[in-house]
């Protein structure tokens, strides 16, 4: 099972990136983190593939617009 497209591009930046940090590193323990970033997060992103996560959206616009007033003030 592979990644949607926009999950996709999100792992091949953090790839591009992670190798232009490599060229212009010499030390070798950022290689060994850069290289556990990218597997770690193309894991987390497998997983929330398989089991995405309900972000609690509300709703943009009421189910009714009235002109009514809501205000027993007069704008007099």
């Amino acid at each position: 099972m592979g990644l949607p497209i926009a999950l996709f591009v999100l792992q091949m930046v953090s790839v591009i990136g992670s190798l232009l940090v490599i060229i212009f590193s010499f030390n070798f323990g950022v290689i060994v983190a850069l290289l556990l970033f990218n597997a770690l997060l193309y894991g987390a992103l497998v997983r929330w593939v398989k089991r995405p996560f309900q972000i609690p959206l509300q709703k943009k616009f009421p189910d009714a617009i009235s002109t009514k007033r809501l205000s027993p003030l007069p704008y007099d």
